[in-house]
């Protein structure tokens, strides 16, 4: 059935590389329920269309001539907001800027490989269309641009059906706690923007998380959190202790598990699986902790799509851990941590502003920093 004209998602392409434009209209219109309503050059082409076409959704290269992608995306925000997909290259220089991008308000990504790029653009259309649908029905997102366009209404608009909290109690087992593991996808960076520079200089045990995204955009987020945190923050090497104080991420394309060395719980960078649906996994990595850790341990699920990171709450849970959930109202995609919700692993659901609270009052009930413990030790 032919999905009627005002239902269609409207999507404007950016991009300098007509071969560009034209494999991503072929790959959205390929799916009734978008359609392409225009595309563009360059950022001054694209400024003028979004005003002519009002578009529900832009997807916006980074490097094009004349005006590039990181100075539209700053007129589009300030002139006309609306949501924005970034169009990044698989390069460290690519995954800077497409940090800086996440800075000016862009929704998420699509990473492109500049140097297979005839081939590589066909595995990026599943991840694009679903990812542009997820935009489209996100109601956090469609509320934050319909507030940005009626120019500061005095209070913020509220937001109708909103879920039942759940809020954090952990006091009984935070003195026990080992590390905290998090879990989290579309709408990651944005939300760890916000809450890792807000954990306090001295918090009591380390955080390992996943992120998922490809090689070199997990080095350029963690090099931009360490930047502004009051903790540090670094992509995960081969070896790195999981100790207070310090926080490691995943890298892209890898899997993280952990092992004791004698003295930490160490990190273990490896391809294997190699049949993982994800690659960095936050099922892998968080059923990796429960085992390496012998006490309890603090989970956190966060917004994106999907299931990864359930299974590993499970085995939390069964280790006598605490499992905190991000609310669907702070949510870009509300798929993860309503998965978690739904098969019972959850004790929290709380705001992403609330999760950082939750750091902060972490850190007070524990006092000085203590070395973990883990499996097999003897105290």
């Amino acid at each position: 059935m032919k999905q009627s004209e005002e239902n269609l998602i409207k999507v404007l392409i950016i991009d300098d590389s007509a071969f560009m434009r034209k494999s991503l209209t072929l790959m959205l219109e390929s799916d009734r329920e978008i359609r392409v309503i225009g595309t563009a050059r360059d950022g001054n082409d694209g400024i003028d269309k979004i005003n002519k076409l009002k578009p529900d959704l832009v997807t916006l290269d980074i490097e094009m001539p004349g005006m590039d992608g990181l100075t539209a995306l700053k007129v589009i925000m300030e002139q006309m907001p609306l949501p924005v997909l970034m169009v990044s290259s698989l390069t460290t220089e690519g995954a800077q800027a497409t940090m800086q991008a996440f800075d000016l308000g862009a929704v998420d990504f699509i990473s492109k490989d500049l140097a297979s790029i005839s081939t590589n653009i066909k595995n990026i259309k599943g991840e694009l269309i679903e990812k542009i649908k997820q935009i489209a029905r996100s109601r956090l997102i469609q509320t934050r641009f319909r507030m940005r366009r009626l120019v500061q209404a005095s209070h913020e608009k509220k937001i109708q059906n909103k879920p039942v909290l759940k809020p954090v109690s952990f006091e009984s087992i935070a003195p026990d706690l080992q590390a905290v593991v998090v879990g989290i996808s579309t709408g990651g960076p944005e939300a760890l923007n916000k809450i890792i520079p807000q954990i306090p200089e001295h918090f009591p045990i380390g955080m390992a998380i996943v992120q998922h995204m490809p090689p070199h955009f997990t080095k350029s987020l963690a090099e931009r959190l360490n930047s502004i945190s009051k903790i540090r923050v670094k992509e995960a090497e081969q070896g790195d202790a999981l100790e207070p104080g310090k926080v490691l991420i995943a890298p892209g394309g890898k899997q993280m598990t952990f092992s004791y060395d004698g003295s930490y719980v160490t990190t273990i960078i490896s391809d294997e699986p190699l049949n993982a649906l994800y690659r960095p996994s936050a099922d892998i990595m968080m059923k990796s902790a429960a085992t390496s850790f012998r006490g309890p341990l603090l989970g956190v699920i966060m917004t994106g799509m999907g299931k990864d990171g359930v299974e590993g709450l499970k085995e939390i849970k069964l280790k006598g851990g605490y499992v905190i959930a991000q609310d669907e109202e702070s949510c870009v995609v509300y798929g993860m941590p309503q998965v978690a919700l739904e098969e019972g692993v959850v004790d929290s659901m709380v705001s992403l502003d609330n999760i950082s609270l939750a750091f902060t009052r972490l850190t007070k009930l524990r006092g000085p920093a203590k070395r973990p413990v883990v499996r097999g030790e003897r105290i």
